[in-house]
């Protein structure tokens, strides 16, 4: 069974979430970590639970959900793997990067892409890719049946959703997305967004106030 870690990172606020089960292989989602302090928590995280890295996921390639990509590859040698609708959201990011004011090292780029629907797996846990796009041209969510949780990126928030005035948002196809791909999954399913408090499937068909 997938426990999940998570850790804020950056001048955004993002979370970063670490996926491991009893096999120690854990996977690293959407890595945020800026500053040395943030970089030190997940790498200190990882080697106090005797955790193994074997895949580095990113739902979508905004940039406060891959300022970490590079550290990643440089601590544990791994590639990103993403859908390939987002390339051309990362290749954006060194381009805007310094006039929002941030230092970005070059990620690397993925040796294969995630398709819009399957399953990933790592030790004992296996994920099941959910196609979510309207706030990034492609994004993806990451459903572990199992332990029933959603590491939803920035598709569904504890009373919100994902923001869609940036290069390839679309409102309406978002709240098309969340309404066909998550909410049919279980009330009780617990959502880990990108950004502030985790919340379940059945809060936010009750109180979300975009649906």
């Amino acid at each position: 069974m997938a426990n999940v870690q998570s850790f804020v990172n950056n001048p955004y606020q993002e979370n970063t979430y670490l996926l491991f089960d009893e096999t120690g292989e854990c996977a690293i989602i959407d890595p945020g970590m800026y500053t040395a302090p943030e970089q030190n928590a997940v790498t200190n995280f990882i080697k106090e639970n005797n955790l193994k890295p074997v895949l580095l996921l990113n739902t979508h390639c905004h940039i406060d959900h891959v300022l970490g990509n590079k550290f990643v590859f440089d601590q544990y040698n791994l590639k990103p793997k993403f859908h390939i609708g987002e390339s051309d959201t990362l290749a954006a990011v060194v381009a805007y990067a310094p006039a929002m004011g941030i230092r970005y090292e070059l990620s690397p780029m993925p040796d294969e892409f995630l398709p819009e629907t399957g399953t990933i797996k790592f030790g004992n846990t296996e994920l099941e890719l959910i196609f979510a796009p309207g706030h990034s041209p492609a994004h993806l969510c990451f459903y572990d049946k199992a332990a029933n949780i959603l590491i939803g990126g920035d598709v569904l928030f504890r009373n919100s959703i994902g923001r869609t005035d940036l290069p390839g948002g679309n409102y309406s196809l978002l709240i098309k997305n969340i309404e066909e791909k998550l909410f049919v999954l279980p009330d009780d399913c617990t959502v880990y967004p990108g950004h502030g408090p985790e919340t379940t499937i059945g809060y936010e068909k009750q109180t979300n106030p975009y649906l």
